[in-house]
């Protein structure tokens, strides 16, 4: 860190959806956490249980909440719970106090007034509002109050949305602000924004203007909801619940609150009109249709004849009709269109309804975002930071307006009757065509007082593909790419569809693991796709087992196997670094490293089991060696045998990095976890150049491998029958469980014996062979290629 600033303890004050959820995402980067909240009117002075009711039953709601805002259920034990007037004494010891009450103004200030009696000086002390000016918060506390407190907004839920505003007063020191962008960034794993205390700050203020202006738009064209729905999801690079759904999800009474306040607040804002509620909505508030929380907003689901049905609102008669499927030849257009800078391009040029939907959309998105500067803030990258990490875009308003091209970009926009700010004239007119440019592997913005471009703070220590790509590609096939990463360490990324293993992927990692004992000390698999990889090409593998071409697949079952063994017994560190989804041959990919440092939001699993298979590349081996590793004797043995035998039979996967060590999945004391996604490339680098600079020592394939026979055999069969007898599972389900049980096992050896990872690479292959040629398992994967949905037959 910057200054010698340590945070051991926080204390969040506020147990509401946010403080709860925030309090458990500083638990789970092992922080302690003192939680506190009101006493309820009625509890006595003398019961301690009463008192803490509404922190400890807003904590427990939290923590069964779904997705959990947990890495792991036991480090809740992290957080320590109590009430206002019984412990805020207790927040002494603490070196950072977030303030997560209720949004008044006045009850705010209550709250800092009983912090002023026990903070101790020194401490941070922030407030996680979404729109109350901080200045205002401020007055009236005391000189070393007002130099260590800013605003810290998080967004909602905090484990998952990476955007962190900090905002500070003009009274609050230059390294208070300094420490809580850093921290936030390297330790929470936050895309922290340094914002000015101004309505909205960044994040909401360009994100409800967005939705705002939509809104109205919608309202004026008449577009419905599913249209809208599919106009602004992935096709543009946002994410999958696009613009109605999730106002379903937020609730539609939290964006009017929010577009009010701007209202109210912005008054000189050229956009102030739009911020006036639309009609459609106005109703659906009085009508407490306000999304999820209500059971219907612009969505609702009923069950007809015992099936799911769906409805969607339609904005001009308030009546629900059964959704629809919409298409716009402007998006079929794009469909074999991958990248998103390519795709944009067609969509705003469209000759239809869509075309004339992103044009009416983006280009006053555009005027407004550049004429938020500098009043909002003074860089441009800010905004598009504030949208990308805050509202889940893949490219903010900047990024959108460069990948169109900005000087045509403003002609279409003043043809359309809508102009950006003076700045973007001048940039244009100094020679500047862009508002980024990648320079030496570095990503550089347009800064517009120096009319010069300069390196986005706080980027220098990350390590992105797409700034050195195009300069630093040793090799690259259709599916893959190898790239020099400097001091002698490779990386190789994938960038198959779903990033999935298929032939060209196998040839990339041997070429690189080639490439790298020739003339290189190291290399790493890592990529930026949103998906680390979704396992082996399912497609390819069904294919061959219709057309019955058995001996085909036989030879790419074990092309996949001895790729995974060559990145085991390489003579050069081999690190994985996956992020998100890693499932099937992404997880035996894993397996096979030599370490694995992973992105702490890593799901990742063998799911073999749900189309029938079991792992065939590896996996069902490696976990049979784990096994091995860990056994003693008995009962213990039996126990993690029926333990290993269920997380691949029941296809778990983790919900964090934290929870693949306890499905062993990663191992403990070998593999490590990374908060922030941004430094995840440049610390598997690390971790590789370590290995290689304290001498690598080439590893020797295991015959010492301890199996148990039919001891543990004869424990999963009875176990599957039972399933079965009690209707749990299928007959199909027996026999991959018979399988997978008989690799995991040795096979039916009379007594627990040593055998080789070569032997165990043989009965799986065989085992994963004789599964694809049972027609049960044909129709499971069929199930999972034509409808993505899993097939218990």
């Amino acid at each position: 860190m910057s200054n010698k600033r340590v945070i051991k303890k926080v204390a969040v004050l506020g147990s509401g959806v946010m403080g709860s959820r925030i309090a458990c995402h500083f638990a789970n980067i092992g922080v302690q956490v003192l939680l506190l909240d009101i006493v309820p009117k009625d509890a006595t002075a003398t019961d301690k249980k009463a008192r803490n009711k509404v922190v400890n039953d807003a904590l427990d709601f939290a923590l069964k909440s779904n997705p959990s805002p947990i890495y792991l259920k036991k480090f809740a034990t992290r957080i320590t719970t109590g009430n206002f007037d019984d412990d805020m004494s207790k927040i002494a010891e603490c070196d950072w106090v977030l303030e997560v009450v209720v949004e008044r103004l006045d009850i705010k200030q209550q709250v800092f007034e009983k912090v002023e009696k026990f903070r101790k000086q020194g401490t941070l002390i922030t407030s996680n509002t979404s729109g109350i000016p901080i200045h205002l918060m401020a007055e009236g506390r005391t000189e070393d109050f007002r130099k260590h407190f800013c605003g810290s907004h998080f967004f909602n839920p905090p484990r998952y949305l990476k955007l962190l505003e900090i905002i500070p007063t003009n009274d609050a020191l230059a390294e208070v602000s300094s420490f809580l962008m850093e921290y936030g960034e390297k330790f929470l794993g936050k895309t922290t924004v340094l914002a000015k205390d101004t309505p909205g700050f960044i994040g909401n203020r360009i994100g409800v203007f967005s939705i705002m202006s939509l809104l109205h738009y919608v309202e004026k064209t008449g577009l419905t909801v599913e249209e809208v729905d599919k106009l602004t999801g992935p096709v543009i690079g946002h994410p999958k619940s696009a613009t109605f759904r999730t106002n379903d999800v937020v609730g539609l009474d939290t964006m009017v609150h929010v577009a009010n306040g701007l209202k109210q607040n912005a008054p000189d804002d050229e956009a102030n009109a739009l911020f006036v509620i639309p009609e459609f909505v106005t109703a659906m508030v009085k009508n407490n249709w306000l999304g999820s929380k209500t059971g219907q907003g612009f969505y609702k689901k009923e069950k007809v004849n015992g099936e799911n049905q769906f409805y969607a609102l339609d904005l001009k008669t308030l009546e629900y009709k059964p959704s629809q499927k919409v298409k716009f030849a402007t998006l079929e257009t794009t469909k074999a269109i991958d990248n998103l800078k390519d795709r944009l391009k067609v969509l705003v040029a469209g000759k239809d309804k869509a075309g004339e939907f992103y044009r009416g959309t983006f280009y006053p998105l555009f005027a407004y975002s550049s004429n938020r500067i500098p009043e909002i803030a003074d860089e441009l990258y800010k905004i598009d930071a504030g949208m990308s990490a805050g509202f889940g875009w893949e490219m903010g308003p900047f990024e959108k307006w460069d990948a169109l091209g900005v000087a045509d970009t403003v002609k279409a926009m003043e043809a359309a009757g809508t102009k950006p700010a003076r700045w973007v004239y001048d940039m244009l007119a100094s020679g500047a065509a862009s508002f980024y440019k990648i320079e030496d592997g570095k990503k550089l913005y347009y800064d517009i007082p120096s009319k010069s471009y300069k390196v986005i703070p706080g980027t220098e220590a990350f390590i992105m593909l797409d700034n050195i790509r195009a300069s630093h590609t040793v090799w690259k096939n259709s599916g893959t790419t190898i790239t020099d990463i400097g001091d002698g360490i490779l990386n190789l990324e994938f960038h198959t569809k779903m990033n999935t293993i298929g032939s060209e992927v196998i040839e990339g990692i041997n070429k690189a693991i080639t490439l790298a004992e020739k003339e290189y000390r190291g290399l790493v698999i890592s990529n930026e796709g949103a998906n680390f990889s979704a396992g082996a090409n399912v497609g390819l593998i069904f294919m061959m087992a219709v057309e019955q071409e058995f001996d085909e697949l036989n030879m790419v079952i074990k092309a996949f196997q001895d790729t995974m063994m060559r990145i085991r017994y390489s003579s050069i560190p081999v690190v994985a670094a996956p992020h998100q989804m890693a499932l099937g041959g992404g997880c035996e990919l894993c397996l096979h490293a030599d370490k694995v440092v992973a992105h702490a939001e890593l799901y990742v699993g063998l799911v073999e089991f749900g189309v029938g298979l079991i792992p065939g590349g590896g996996g069902s081996k490696e976990f049979a060696l784990r096994l091995s590793d860990e056994l003693q004797d008995g009962d213990i043995e039996l126990n993690n045998f029926r333990d290993r035998f269920l997380t691949i039979g029941q296809a778990k996967v983790s919900t964090s990095a934290y929870e693949a060590f306890e499905l062993g999945y990663l191992k403990k004391g070998r593999d490590m976890v990374v908060v922030s996604r941004n430094r995840l490339l440049a610390e598997a680098k690390e971790q590789c150049l370590l290995m290689a600079q304290e001498g690598y020592s080439q590893p020797v394939p295991r015959k010492d491998i301890r199996v148990l026979g039919k001891q543990a055999l004869g424990l999963a069969y009875v176990g599957a029958n039972s399933m079965m007898s009690g209707h749990y599972i299928s007959e199909h389900d027996v026999k991959i469980s018979q399988k997978l049980a008989y690799v995991l096992a040795g096979g039916d050896l009379s007594q627990p014996t040593l055998v080789s990872e070569d032997y165990l690479l043989g009965i799986e292959r065989e085992a994963f062979l004789s599964l694809c040629a049972e027609k049960k398992t044909l129709e499971r994967i069929q199930s999972i290629l034509t409808g993505g949905k899993t097939l218990r037959n």
